[in-house]
């Protein structure tokens, strides 16, 4: 009898996927923000602040991700690819974004 996928491994690697490129577009409109203005934006602004509370929300749904795709590593009998792919996915990108954070803050 053939495996099937799982559910949740499946759902993990989605939400990966998205929450990432969400992510990387959301650190190119702060860059951007950054770049245009004259003496950089300001950290106060409802601008800053939206980007702000934006990524964190989707670093949230990434450990989401990760969650869901523990879980569907520990189902028996199904495929695990999905659940990999989300589970590494869903980590490359939290520690991405912490790392951009901590280089971040040496800087200034």
């Amino acid at each position: 009898m053939e495996q099937k996928h799982s559910g949740i491994g499946i759902a993990s690697f989605v939400i990966s996927i998205v929450a990432g490129i969400l992510i990387f577009i959301l650190l190119g409109i702060a860059g951007s923000l950054e770049a245009s203005t004259p003496g950089g934006i300001d950290e106060n602004s409802t601008e800053a602040v939206m980007i702000g509370l934006a990524i964190i929300g989707l670093l949230f749904l990434n450990v989401l991700s990760v969650g869901l795709g523990i879980g569907g590593l520990l189902q028996k009998e199904r495929k695990k690819i999905f659940a990999i792919l989300g589970t590494v996915f869903s980590s490359f990108f939290i520690l991405g974004v912490i790392g951009l954070m901590v280089l971040g803050a040496m800087v200034q």
